[in-house]
């Protein structure tokens, strides 16, 4: 049968009879025209549910889930101030409806609606997809938050008090605000939040400031796996520096109290919550899910018996505050205005093309104040004795240190963030002095969690931070790459550009590390970035190339909200010599601190008429020692830095190979590497006389045999000698 209908039956025919379910008395905390408003917001959570089942039937309206159930969340939503950031469950309508009740202008019943039509008009995500979201309630948008939002809360409310000491232009929290998350019972098992309640915790019992209310909605099911009676309780209860209350969702008024006191308990400590809410799911899951295909009738009938609404109505009239017919009422002219307004939306338009949809996956460019950078006097004392070395060239490692060093000073907004960044300098010695220098607020050492790391840096972007996190090691990134799939790349295209957290993620990475570490610390695939729509791929091989990528990549960020990934080949990291030993040929000065290598700059070396060599990282010095033995054997060569993986510069490219015949050396492996797409776009572009060289579909091996898979100098020159015909 359908629950959907017996539900609402069930309502009309116990609220006319006054046959309320057993529960508590009215707790103080509500005055009447509170308790009335959250009432509103429920009833009107519950018609959009309603509505929303209709207009899929009638093709009309698309994909939901549902939040009947979870209306006890309006009360949460009351203990908290819209300024709060929220970062919402996917069943959180009543949440978002109740906030909207406190900020003027909000019509959440239309705006809604429009979500579930994937109108254009819809003010969240501009008819992409149904979400809750909001930027005039601090509501950032979720589509699938199956607890991926937990990492980038701890970072909100990480940013909340960093920005105290250390306020940026672009600040977006008010100084005493706190964040929220909230999510399920079944999310909570996810490896996601587990991190990122562990990270708080962590992060709490060091005495950081850490205002955050974690909400988990328990309604005892995940789709149809059970979650085990008192789980949440046993496994959150006893988290050290995590204050547990616990308390019933379907209860308005005890929700509303106990909230208040979890909330005010957040702002005044600065330290983080948890709050376990016991919520019924009503319906299925979503769609046309029907839980008595995998649940016992019984259960699904008991769990019906406990609407929320029913005991709401109850409660209201218990208190003297509104009479079972008027609540009655209220329902019934809710959904008859619900369906009115919902006949005018369906009719709104859609989009339509390919660009109306992609025209959100880059953000908006910002305004920042100009800056004047520090003085020379301040400049010299941060420096301090490397800036004497200023005057003679560098190795890469060196040369990204003090880029880091200059982009720190004239932006004080900008975050690192990373394991071993701080007092270690990192593994490879990167961020040396950083800490000293800058202190441990902007030089953070974190727990040892990829995704903790990125959630951090996307969280600590929605108050104005300009975050550059970094991973290890390449092959590190594959525990948390969803923050930038699921969180980071979205969140512009599902907010229709209102929302962005832009940031500069530094890996260290690639292929060709003697004898240390094999697959794990030599990863040498790019290919789940690639994939990413919007993200910017940057990828060096000279120390002076880096740093000019590297303010490029921070403008990027500060300036056009991008989220850029600033790939650095650790093979170079230490690199002196090209030809010979003692040469000194691959290290390089340190640039003026006015230029940059924009995303359509390529690097061009040589003008030899018989070959071009189209490359990029360890790559490319390996084509430079390569173009020397081809010049002796009388091909002339140029080689051409590619720089940026993505957006590839394609005319630049294009312009720079000329009437050459092309050989592409990629060490990235031969499935679902860069040649693929250079190889098409030669094609398209009508060049004749192209091949490739690249890694093999192998993982990297340690010892003598590191390098077998991958291009070589050898191997280069070899390679181009068979396309030329020599």
């Amino acid at each position: 049968m359908d629950r959907v209908q017996i539900v609402h039956d069930n309502f009309l025919r116990r609220v006319s009879a006054r046959d309320f379910p057993v529960g508590g008395g009215v707790t103080p905390g509500l005055s009447d025209a509170e308790a009335i408003r959250l009432y509103r917001a429920q009833v009107l959570s519950r018609a959009l549910d309603l509505q929303s089942r209709v207009m899929q039937k009638q093709g009309q309206g698309f994909y939901t889930i549902g939040s009947s159930g979870h209306e006890g969340m309006a009360a949460v939503a009351h203990a908290l101030r819209p300024d709060d950031i929220a970062f919402l469950h996917y069943r959180d309508a009543a949440f978002q409806i109740a906030r909207a009740d406190q900020v003027e202008g909000q019509d959440m019943m239309r705006d809604m609606l429009l979500s579930f039509a994937c109108s254009a008009d819809d003010p969240t995500s501009g008819g992409r997809h149904k979400v809750l979201g909001s930027r005039a309630l601090m509501i950032p948008p979720q589509t699938s938050t199956i607890a991926s939002h937990l990492p980038k809360a701890v970072g909100a409310a990480h940013a909340l008090g960093l920005a105290r000491r250390n306020p940026p232009e672009h600040q977006m929290l008010p100084r005493d605000g706190i964040a929220m998350c909230s999510f399920g019972d079944a999310s909570a098992n996810h490896s996601t939040a587990q991190g990122a309640i562990n990270a708080a915790s962590w992060t709490a019992v060091q005495g950081v400031p850490l205002p955050l209310l974690f909400v988990c909605e328990d309604n005892g099911i995940g789709i149809s796996t059970k979650t085990p009676t008192g789980w949440i309780k046993a496994s959150m209860s006893a988290r050290p520096g995590l204050r547990y209350f616990e308390t019933d969702g379907l209860d308005l008024y005890a929700a509303y109290a106990l909230a208040k006191r979890a909330a005010d308990y957040v702002r005044k400590h600065r330290k983080p919550a948890f709050l376990h809410l016991r919520t019924v799911r009503l319906y299925g899951h979503a769609g046309a899910d029907v839980a008595t295909s995998y649940l016992p009738r019984a259960e699904v009938e008991a769990d019906e018996a406990n609407d929320p609404l029913l005991h709401t109505v109850r409660l209201l009239s218990a208190a003297g505050v509104m009479d079972p017919t008027d609540a009655l009422t209220l329902y019934t002219q809710t959904l008859d205005r619900v369906a009115e307004v919902a006949s005018d939306v369906v009719t709104r338009p859609h989009l339509t093309t390919a660009a109306d949809v992609m025209a959100s996956i880059v953000p908006p460019k910002r305004f920042c104040a100009p800056t004047n950078g520090p003085s020379v006097e301040h400049r010299a004392d941060v420096f301090g004795s490397d800036l004497a070395q200023m005057d003679s060239p560098q190795p890469l490692s060196r040369l990204i240190n003090w880029a880091l060093h200059d982009l720190m000073l004239a932006h004080p907004e900008t975050l690192l963030m990373g394991e071993d960044v701080g007092r270690k300098g990192g593994v490879y010695g990167v961020t040396q002095k950083l800490h000293q220098r800058f202190g441990p607020a902007r030089v953070i050492d974190t727990l040892l969690d990829e995704q903790s790391i990125l959630g951090f840096a996307i969280g600590a972007a929605h108050n104005g931070f300009i975050p550059m996190p970094e991973i290890q090691f390449l092959a590190y990134l594959h525990n948390a790459e969803d923050q930038l799939r699921g969180e980071a790349a979205t969140l512009p295209f599902f907010s229709n550009g209102q929302w962005s957290n832009p940031m500069v993620l530094r890996i260290a990475g690639l292929g060709y590390q003697k004898g240390f570490g094999g697959h794990f610390h030599n990863d040498n695939s790019l290919a789940v970035l690639r994939d990413i729509p919007g993200i910017i791929i940057a990828c060096p091989s000279s120390g002076a190339d880096a740093v000019l990528m590297l303010r490029e990549a921070h403008r990027l960020a500060r300036e056009e909200q991008r989220v850029v990934v600033f790939v650095e080949p650790i093979a170079l990291y230490p690199m002196r010599d090209l030809l010979e030993p003692g040469d000194g040929a691959w290290m390089t000065f340190y640039p003026d601190p006015d230029q940059r290598i924009g995303l359509q700059d390529i690097g061009v070396h040589g003008d030899g008429s018989d070959l071009a060599i189209l490359t990029y990282g360890n790559g490319h010095y390996l084509s430079r020692q390569a173009q020397v033995d081809l010049a002796a054997r009388g091909v002339q060569s140029r080689v051409i830095d590619m720089r940026w993986i993505a957006p590839l510069a394609q005319d630049a490219i294009i312009a720079a190979i000329g009437a050459r015949p092309v050989l592409i050396v990629d060490e990235c492996r031969r499935t679902g590497g860069q040649a693929e797409a250079l190889m098409a776009l030669l094609q398209e572009r009508g060049i004749d006389g192209y091949a490739r060289l690249t890694a093999q579909d192998s993982f990297i091996a340690t010892g003598p045999a590191y390098a077998a898979t991958l291009p070589s100098r050898e191997s280069i020159v070899a390679s181009a000698c068979a396309l030329v015909g020599r």
